[in-house]
Parts: C-alpha cells; structure tokens; sequence
C-alpha cells in the first residue's frame, strides 16, 4: 500500500523540472533543432563526412535532450492523473503503482539534474580516455583491462560511439595501456570525474598460492580537440616516430610501418597511435589527441589551478580515488563522495552512472579544489 505524501511529491517533482527547464530552455533546444535540422537537409552535407557526422550527431542529441524534458512533464501529469484515480476508487493497486512511478521520475529527473551543473568550457565535448596500468604487475595490467572494458560498455549502455586508439598489451595479461575516444555530446563533462587513480583489491588469479593483490591503474580523461580551437603546435617541436603495429604478445597484425609515436619536445608529452590502417590516419589521430592535451595544460596553466595533471597521477598507494574490493567482501567505493555499491559485477559491466553523477555533483560543490 502506497504511503508517500503525494500531493508533496509531485509539487517537488515539478518544482524539479521547472529548475531544469530553466537551465536546459526548450525553446532554445528547439530552435538549435530546426538550425541542425536545415544542415541536416543540405544536398552537400556528406561531402564533408567529418562535419555530416557532427551534424547528425547533434543533432540527435538535441532531439533527445528535448524529447527527455517534455517525456518527463508528461510523466508527471499522468502520475497526478493515476493518484486522483486511485483515491476516488480507493484502488490499492494504483496507488502503489504511482508510488512506483513518482520514484523512477524522480530517479529519472536527478539524472537529468546533472546535466544542467555540466557548465565548464570543455564539459560539452567527446572525449579521450586513457587508462594506464600502474602499481601490481600483471594484476594491474589486468585491471586496466577490467577499467577500459567498463567504460566501452558504459557507453555502449547509453549508445555513445566508441574508437579505440591505440592499445598497449601486457606479456602475460591485460594492457600497459589504452585509448579510446567516446564520441558523444558531454561525455568529456561526465567522465572527466572518472580522472585518477583506482585501486582494485582481490584474490590474484595469477597468483598459484591464491594470494590477496592489491593493484593500481591511472584514468585519464581529456576533451576532443575541434577545428575550432586554435591549438598551434610548430612542426620543429614535434618528434614523429614510425613503427609496425602489434597485437597480444608481439605478434604482428601489420605489415608496414603505420603506427605512429608523436612526442611534444618542450612538454614530453607523448602520444602513440595504432589502430588505424595507414600511418597517415594514425598520424593525423595522434595530433588531435596532442592537441587535446596541449590545450588541457594550457587551460590548466591560464585558470593557475594547483593540481597536478592527468598524466602525472602515480597509479599506486595513497592517492587512489576509488576502490574495487573483491575479497574479502564484495564492494565499489568512491574515495572522494563516499558513494557505494555491493554490486560490483554491475559496475564492471558498465553501471557506473551513480558513481559519475554523485562525482559531478561532489565536484560542483566544491569537492575538488
């Protein structure tokens, strides 16, 4: 038997949409809509694929965003219908049943709540993700496969496009390293919070005597460069290095020279590309994900932020922002929120959404200096 005060509940619920509505605009979401939608329709629009598919993509996204907020007002207006139904029918059944409802709407609304704190400059754009196995031996080459498995099936759970970069494998298991690209609208803004060190605690399966391990791996998340953005790097400060692509256990899977090592002379900044087909694809990949970089440090430098970067996090005791337990007990927590979760095959196969928004929210109140 339902036992919430709904006349309270749905004033809250609505109250909610109304602070969303007033961040997300519909009406500007629909104008952005109908500009997309003309591009969309221009003959000429797939001559430039590049530029087609960040218009689709948008585009797409939009529409969604959109369809959310409206799909939600519905759903509290039939929920408000449902109660006074079930009242003047005294109907048990349906009060239960929009007791239900009011609690995935207002899961459903909190989720979209986070969207709107997504204001930083670059909390917009796709994202480049690269995760590097640190302290453990091959238990942590191993987690950062865990790691990268995860967040290719968090995205593939929200229908965000992936690419994989360029891969790093371990002689015995796993990756020494991996990157990937998740191309979809505020995928930088959500898994930015991702950035830092996890710690995973288990029996080692690579160990005969059935010991506990407990190994590291760093998470890097940086934004997509765009065309748009004016990051120059001169020709004389870039070190290009060629070499033949290789798969599990150094067994080749090119013939040719295409893999592409790009190293920023004044910065040490290194970037290896793979995973394309010729070494001019892998080249023009690894200047982008340069750039990408670049331009982070620099926004780093111009707001003098006192943190250290990505790439410098240590993947090992002390400064880890989330743990996976796996024995002695079953749990997934986050350092920095204190957010939990006793289900961590879920997690590891990509339910990590309450993780993201309990970081953003925790990072908007300040949480990260």
């Amino acid at each position: 038997m339902a036992t919430i005060d709904f006349p309270a509940e749905i004033k809250a619920l609505r109250s909610t949409l109304t602070s969303i509505e007033s961040v997300s605009d519909p009406a500007v979401l629909q104008e952005r809509i109908e500009m997309l939608s003309d591009q969309a329709a221009s003959p000429d629009l797939w001559d430039d694929q590049d530029n087609a598919q960040k218009v689709t993509s948008a585009l797409s996204h939009a529409q969604s965003e959109l369809e959310r907020v409206k799909r939600l007002g519905s759903r509290i207006d039939d929920v408000e219908t449902l109660v006074e139904l079930g009242n003047e029918m005294e109907d048990a059944d349906s009060l239960d049943e929009a007791q239900a409802e009011v609690e995935a709407i207002r899961k459903d609304l909190q989720s979209l709540e986070v969207r709107t704190l997504l204001n930083g400059e670059y909390d917009a754009r796709a994202a480049v993700v690269t995760i590097r196995a640190g302290a453990g031996g091959v238990d942590a080459a191993d987690f950062a496969e865990m790691l990268m498995r995860m967040y290719l099936r968090w995205a593939e759970r929200h229908g965000y496009p992936t690419k994989v970069m360029d891969t790093s494998y371990a002689e015995e298991a796993g990756l020494k390293s991996a990157t990937f690209e998740v191309d979809a609208p505020y995928a930088f803004g959500h898994l930015s919070v991702e950035a830092g060190t996890h710690r995973l605690v288990r029996i080692s399966p690579f160990d005969n005597q059935g010991r506990r391990q407990t190994s590291f791996a760093a998470v890097e998340v940086i934004p997509l460069i765009e065309q748009t953005d004016s990051i120059e790097i001169p020709e004389n400060e870039l070190k290009i290095d060629v070499f033949r692509s290789s798969g599990p256990g150094g067994q080749s899977v090119n013939t040719t020279d295409s893999a592409v090592r790009m190293t920023h002379i004044p910065t040490g900044t290194v970037v290896s590309m793979q995973n394309e087909k010729s070494q001019i694809q892998n080249r023009a990949a690894a200047l982008r994900v340069m750039q990408s970089r670049l331009l982070l440090i620099r926004q780093a430098e111009e707001a003098a932020k006192k943190k250290e970067m990505a790439g410098d996090i240590k993947a090992s005791w002390g400064d880890q922002m989330r743990s996976y337990v796996l024995h002695p007990y079953q749990m997934v927590k986050d350092l920095r929120t204190e957010h939990e979760s006793g289900s961590t095959q879920n997690v590891f196969d990509g339910a990590i959404d309450e993780f993201i928004e309990a970081g953003i929210r925790w990072r908007r109140s300040g949480g990260e200096s």
